[in-house]
């Protein structure tokens, strides 16, 4: 099968691109609107930009043709969190989603629980195993549909005791979860290793 995308539509190609890249990582970013509400968004066009500053990005798009609460959100305060769920988590998350009106927090609507941020002024959720505090570096737009990929400068990590040692992440231990095509949602089966295969080394020497 060939397919050509310039006859198709955004959605179509979106569902499809979707499908393809997978798994992906989700963002359960925490964000504060100019008037105090405490906002909660999933998205999983997510990773990390730079290593030293530590820097993570994401991808948000439009809905209904109109900028999202998150991006909105960001502009005003200058920051947010990212979250990251684990895998008791995964309803909580999908429902996050929901177009919920901008003087409604998800958080309170799902139930959840948050503590008040050292560096910046959003909160971040209490039982997420990992939460990074963002300053806003900075926006490109892509594309034709409005898409906007965010930049934040990670101030503060927080992560669950036995979750890290010697800056690794335990990630069995972690059990993420991620985003593949669809309403659908994976989790990690066997960790394989090539430590054996030799030492490929990762990151800046």
């Amino acid at each position: 099968m060939i397919i050509s995308p310039e006859p198709m539509s955004a959605p179509d190609i979106y569902k499809l691109m979707t499908g393809i890249v997978v798994p992906r990582p989700i963002a359960w970013i925490t964000t504060l609107s100019a008037d105090g509400v405490l906002n909660l968004a999933p998205f999983s066009c997510f990773t990390f930009v730079s290593s030293k500053p530590p820097m993570v990005g994401f991808n948000c798009g439009l809905r209904n043709g109109q900028r999202k609460d998150t991006s909105i959100n960001i502009e005003a305060t200058g920051d947010f969190v990212v979250n990251i769920g684990d895998d008791s988590m995964i309803e909580q998350v999908h429902r996050s989603a929901l177009d919920f009106p901008p003087d409604i927090s998800e958080v309170a609507e799902l139930g959840l629980d948050s503590l008040p941020s050292q560096r910046v002024k959003t909160p971040r959720l209490s039982h997420a195993p990992i939460s990074m505090e963002c300053r806003f570096s900075q926006k490109i737009e892509f594309g034709e549909t409005g898409a906007e990929f965010i930049v934040g400068e990670v101030l503060l990590f927080h992560i669950r005791d036995g979750l890290c040692n010697n800056n690794k992440i335990d990630t069995a231990t972690l059990r993420p979860i991620c985003r593949i095509g669809g309403p659908n949602y994976a989790t990690l089966s066997d960790i394989i290793s090539m430590q054996h295969v030799g030492d490929v080394r990762t990151g800046p020497s």
